[in-house]
């Protein structure tokens, strides 16, 4: 049975999803030290970091590699969970490497999310021999979110070309090439998320559909994700979470 920890957290970026972390941090008694957002940015320092255990990262995606560095130079884990910036991913992970750092990243943190990602991929290695079978994606997100398609999105195309080799490439519209997996995305309301695979025949469809009801979920991970890497040093990810 693991040990209960309690530690000293701090959120960058404190708009819904920070407050989420915090309903959930609390109740498992951990402690906000530090809390960032655009309005006191000029408190977002190495020496304020270093009272920290564990920094949990969710901002937007032009700010998310300064916002890690700044953590891992003060010498604290850094929890990532904005999209959008993987771009930047080699340049970020040698950094962590070069200050022995502690970074975990994911594009959702939500235990139902991730137990979504093992079915897809095995669902897609399965569909792999169906030849009569084509494979797309919708994603539904609130209006409010930068980048399209998600992370969540991303990482769920990634997997099926892993394993669908008719599949060369994701585009993010319609597309009349065979060789490109469409994913489209709707950004709408108030929707926290909603992610569909579809295998789509002239005789019928299988699907399976992730829905969001709320943001407790990634919330929630976030803070076992940062429980996870707290006293540990390398590059992590969810898998090495639900795992442990």
């Amino acid at each position: 049975m693991q040990k209960k920890i309690k530690m000293k957290i701090a959120l960058i970026g404190y708009g819904k999803m920070g407050h989420a972390i915090e309903e959930i941090a609390a109740e498992k008694k951990h402690q906000i030290v530090l809390r960032i957002d655009i309005e006191n940015a000029a408190d977002f320092t190495i020496e304020n970091l270093r009272r920290a255990d564990v920094a949990i990262e969710f901002t937007t995606p032009h700010s998310a590699t300064e916002n890690i560095k700044k953590c891992l130079d003060a010498g604290v884990a850094v929890v990532c969970g904005t999209t959008g910036w993987l771009d930047q991913w080699n340049n970020i992970k040698q950094h962590c490497l070069d200050k022995d750092g502690t970074l975990l990243y994911a594009s959702n943190f939500s235990v139902g999310v991730n137990l979504f990602f093992e079915l897809n991929s095995f669902l897609a290695k399965l569909m792999s021999k169906y030849k009569e079978y084509d494979v797309m994606l919708e994603e539904t997100h609130h209006a409010q979110k930068e980048d399209a398609p998600s992370g969540t999105a991303i990482t769920l195309a990634e997997q099926i070309l892993q394993q669908v080799p008719s599949k060369k490439s994701w585009v993010n519209h319609i597309s009349d090439n065979p060789e490109e997996l469409e994913i489209l995305s709707e950004r709408v309301g108030l929707v926290p998320g909603t992610h569909k695979v579809k295998y789509k025949s002239e005789i019928d469809d299988i699907e399976i559909i992730h829905t969001a009801h709320s943001r407790k979920g990634f919330a929630a991970g976030a803070v076992i994700a940062a429980e996870f890497v707290y006293g540990k040093k390398g590059i992590f990810s969810m898998k090495d979470v639900l795992n442990n």
